[in-house]
């Protein structure tokens, strides 16, 4: 993580201008009371009437030039800590998308929503107002003090007694909040969490009639958040009146001592006059020490919160010099792979397999067997705790990230559409060399172009946030053309057609034997998606219990057949049986389809 410093360093000239401008304001500003001791001495005391007019633009220099570099200064300070608080949101976003997939298996969003928005606008607002407003307190109590001890060095010790002491206050002030702003972002952060879960999951909330319980858990981290809030509060309350009441008192306490020095001869009236005017803007100081203390603990709290995220390095790294495959052919090779997160039992066990280019691989088994855990291996989400993984028969571990998954098009179980245009979701991942014959092209093949050109917007139609407004089936379709306009060398389609009829999903599976130059991985439930492979493996706690293509398997009569039997609830040979006899029921599809060349494309009884 960059410091905060190093930020500012990159505009240490612009911050130089503040602060010279700063520094030019508070000068000025403190050159009125000087002006003041002037009039009063020799215009109102001494009567020396001719130099009231020298005073008086005196008096209007000052405010002129307070009102431009108090501009500057203000705007100065503005852009810069705009600036870097844009860089650090940036960086921190680029740290986060960089960070592997066990980063955000054990994160939540809305932690690190909180992070990128709450805890940098409060660092946005350290570096920029209350930055300026701590260089300003600092200076114009110096100048101030100076110009006490000056004019009555015994007077001054008042005032710096009253700073001394509003100081310490302060100290104690910081360290009592810094801990309750811990908390309260370590609050902001969970009530981010359980809105943008409840927000996100409204419907299914709702489906369940949850809606009392969830009001409940929200208002329960609502409460925790208002206590954290209301503990600071307190803290801040308990202490500010201090700074409040040395405030008053020390212009009263300055006039009554004061004014014995002047009776005394050790002071004129005109200084007197400026020493109380320079007493009542050293209380400025110390009011704004209060509340600057508050903002700056915050930022303090934030900015931890920020270099944890930084602390988190990815686990999944490119070698020093990644191996660059010229033209991916898309050969895949699982040699003896196993895998395991850490502190969890073993996914996957002793998984080998190989995948020719253009061949078809169909992976089944029960839920949690390890299906999704072999593409997230591919795809290098993970790296294997045993074994390797080769791509053209290279080791994926020293090939580049970008091209190695860049090379796969993916639809995944869950499907993720974003909140764009259907045209923009389709394009993902090329938006820059798709055009729209491509997208549209791919979308007759996925079977979706009829339900998106029937909208009135069309490819260009805005889809709500994952889809909102869309079938489950729709949504499937969409993602099916967003992976087939890629057209990469592998395509993987985990249960990616478990929410379309039949008659559709044998139109895709059609689209997929078309592509004869793609290697495909076929991760199912149905038979009907996986029959035609090249291979099917079935997977049972993590390993390869069968392995075969779906005439094998059905011979062997393990797993892959007791499986056939449940979806088509009679036994493949009862089923030939009825076949021989009731030809029109194969015509229709159930059990065989053929397209408008003759071909059939539906799974074959045994």
């Amino acid at each position: 993580m960059k410091k905060i410093s190093s930020y500012i360093w990159e505009y240490k000239f612009s911050y130089l201008a503040a602060i010279a401008s700063l520094l030019a304001a508070v000068t000025l500003d403190m050159m009125g009371p000087r002006l003041m001791a002037l009039v009063v001495d020799d215009v109102i005391v001494g009567g020396n009437i001719g130099e009231l007019k020298i005073l008086l633009l005196g008096f209007l220099g000052v405010g002129v030039g307070r009102c431009i570099f108090q501009y500057a200064k203000e705007y100065t300070f503005d852009k810069n800590s705009i600036r870097i608080s844009g860089d650090m949101r940036r960086d921190l976003f680029r740290h986060i998308q960089g960070l592997s997939a066990d980063f955000f298996d054990r994160t939540n969003t809305g932690e690190l929503m909180a992070r990128v928005k709450e805890d940098i606008d409060r660092i946005w607002d350290a570096i920029g107002y209350v930055g300026m407003l701590l260089i300003e307190v600092i200076y114009h109590t110096s100048i101030i003090l100076i110009s006490m001890y000056v004019i009555n060095w015994k007077l001054a010790l008042l005032p710096t007694a009253a700073m001394l002491l509003c100081g310490t206050v302060a100290l104690i002030m910081e360290r009592k909040l810094g801990q309750v702003y811990e908390e309260i972002s370590e609050e902001n952060a969970a009530l981010n969490t359980v809105a943008e879960e409840n927000l996100a999951g409204v419907r299914t909330v709702k489906a369940f009639a949850r809606e009392k319980y969830e009001i409940g858990k929200f208002l329960s981290h609502n409460k925790r958040y208002y206590d954290l809030n209301m503990q600071q509060s307190k803290v801040f309350v308990r202490y500010y009146p201090f700074f409040s009441v040395v405030s008053k008192v020390l212009p009263i306490l300055t006039i009554l001592l004061g004014g014995g020095f002047v009776i005394g001869g050790e002071m004129t009236l005109g200084q007197m006059t400026a020493f109380v005017e320079y007493s009542t803007n050293i209380v400025w100081p110390m009011e704004m020490l209060g509340w600057l203390t508050n903002s700056f603990s915050a930022a303090v709290a934030s900015n931890k919160k920020v270099r944890k995220i930084y602390e988190e390095k990815p686990t999944i790294v490119e070698t020093a010099d990644p191996v660059r495959i010229e033209q991916v052919a898309g050969k895949i090779c699982f040699d003896h792979v196993s895998f395991h997160k850490a502190d969890m039992y073993e996914i996957l066990h002793d998984i080998s397999f190989t995948v020719e280019v253009g061949k078809t691989l169909g992976i089944m088994g029960a839920t949690g067997a390890g299906k999704t855990s072999i593409v997230q291996l591919l795809q290098r989400m993970y790296d294997a705790t045993e074994g390797a993984i080769y791509l053209d028969d290279v080791d994926i571990r020293e090939l580049s990230l970008e091209q190695l998954r860049t090379s796969v098009s993916y639809v995944m179980q869950d499907v993720f559409l974003f909140s764009d245009t259907i045209n923009d979701n389709i394009k993902l991942g090329k938006k820059e060399c798709l055009d729209f014959k491509t997208v549209r092209r791919a979308s007759v093949q996925a079977q979706a172009s009829g339900f998106i050109e029937r909208m009135e917007e069309a490819y260009d139609t805005v889809i709500g946030e994952r889809g909102v407004g869309l079938s489950g089936g729709q949504k499937q379709r969409i993602s099916i053309a967003r992976a087939l306009a890629k057209r990469d060398p592998i395509l993987v389609m985990d249960d990616s057609t478990s929410a379309l009829d039949m008659e559709t999903e044998q139109m895709i599976q059609q689209t997929l034997k078309e592509l004869g130059n793609t290697t495909k991985i076929i991760i199912a439930h149905r038979i009907s998606a996986v029959c035609h492979a090249d291979e099917i493996i079935v997977l049972e706690n993590g390993a390869i219990a069968e392995r075969g293509t779906h005439e094998e398997l059905l011979a062997r009569r393990g797993l892959y057949y007791e499986t056939y039997e449940s979806q088509y609830g009679e036994i493949p040979e009862r089923m030939a049986q009825k076949e021989a006899g009731q030809q029109q029921a194969a015509d229709t599809g159930q059990e065989r389809r053929t397209d408008k060349g003759g071909e059939t494309y539906g799974c074959q009884l045994v």
